[in-house]
């Protein structure tokens, strides 16, 4: 029996699954992402986990066929690498990946991508139709966006095509961000930025009244999406993020014309009535061209790892005709 592994590389988290010809996982394995000391010790946590994924369904490594990877980046896609990832420390400068993965399964069939192309090429797999234009957008810590455009995933010729968080969404640049650039969507509405955007807002009323604690250094997400209902001005950050979620989907929309777009990350995940919804109810008055079908992410928070293994099984494509058995 031929078997696949996919592999997610989070700032957090490692994922490795292993799975059959039609996708049906066999074994997988979760450690912590190393914080170093250097790119080394993270690619060694990547090959123990993918090994661990192997033991639990009984296997050799040398028994997968092919990988796919889902990875943070930057990444250096002619040396298989990432390069200075941004939510790692510093010291950890470069995280070799496909050659030492692919010395591992004794195979030269090893596809990386960043994160949310991965996702995308998982909803791609996945989904009834199999559309071979769709998007998928993760609005998590980061935000990004994944494409598929006329059957084919747009990777960039350096791997890094789909930093859709980057996109400038309010040209006063009133927030930095964690990038140093000013007015990104992810600057806004990321999970990790949030909160200074509520801090923002209420810099705008200094006689705001809200239970926020604006000025814990705790204060994080969760506490505004957690207090809407109850607190006049969290209905009011939300309700201006989803202006910003809005104007940052009808960019993907207008760039990419894509038939589905496809929403994920822990942001949308755990609060999707507050984050898709306004996107679904305002998306026609921004969009000028086709309005797609904006829909949650089918696979949760496997979407990364479960295409990366799709990858592997479709030489990099999630089109499930060119599914290898």
């Amino acid at each position: 029996m031929a078997t696949y592994a996919g592999v997610d590389l989070g700032a957090t988290n490692v994922r490795a699954v292993v799975g059959d010809g039609d996708a049906r996982i066999l074994g997988s394995h979760r450690t912590s992402t190393p914080q170093g000391p250097t790119g080394i010790a993270v690619t060694e946590a990547v090959l123990d986990t993918l090994k661990n994924a192997c033991a639990d369904a009984g296997l050799d490594p040398t028994d997968v066929r092919a990988c796919g990877i889902g990875s943070i980046g930057p990444l250096d896609l002619a040396e298989g690498a990432v390069e200075d990832p941004a939510n790692l420390p510093v010291t950890v400068e470069r995280i070799p990946l496909s050659g030492p993965i692919g010395k591992l399964i004794a195979s030269d069939q090893v596809y990386l991508h960043n994160d949310t192309a991965a996702g995308v090429i998982g909803e791609r797999y996945h989904a009834d139709r199999n559309p071979d234009d769709m998007a998928y957008i993760t609005i998590s810590s980061g935000i990004g966006a994944g494409v598929c455009v006329d059957g084919d995933v747009i990777a960039g010729w350096d791997g890094n095509a789909g930093e859709v968080g980057h996109y400038v969404v309010d040209p006063r640049g009133r927030l930095t961000c964690g990038c140093g650039k000013d007015g990104h969507w992810e600057a806004y509405c990321s999970g990790n930025n949030i909160p200074n955007y509520a801090r923002l807002l209420a810099e705008d009323d200094p006689e705001v009244d809200t239970s926020l604690p604006l000025e814990d250094p705790d204060f994080t997400a969760k506490d505004v999406f957690d207090a809407v209902g109850e607190d006049a001005f969290a209905d009011h950050v939300v309700d201006q993020l989803a202006h910003w979620n809005t104007i940052g989907v009808s960019n993907v929309v207008h760039s990419f014309a894509p038939i589905v777009v496809y929403i994920g990350g822990a942001v949308a995940l755990h609060n999707t009535e507050l984050v898709l919804d306004p996107i679904r109810e305002r998306i026609d008055e921004m969009v000028m061209t086709n309005v797609p079908d904006i829909q949650l992410t089918t696979l949760g928070d496997d979407v990364v790892v479960k295409g990366a293994l799709a990858s592997a099984l479709t030489g990099g494509t999630g089109d499930r005709s060119r599914t290898r058995h």
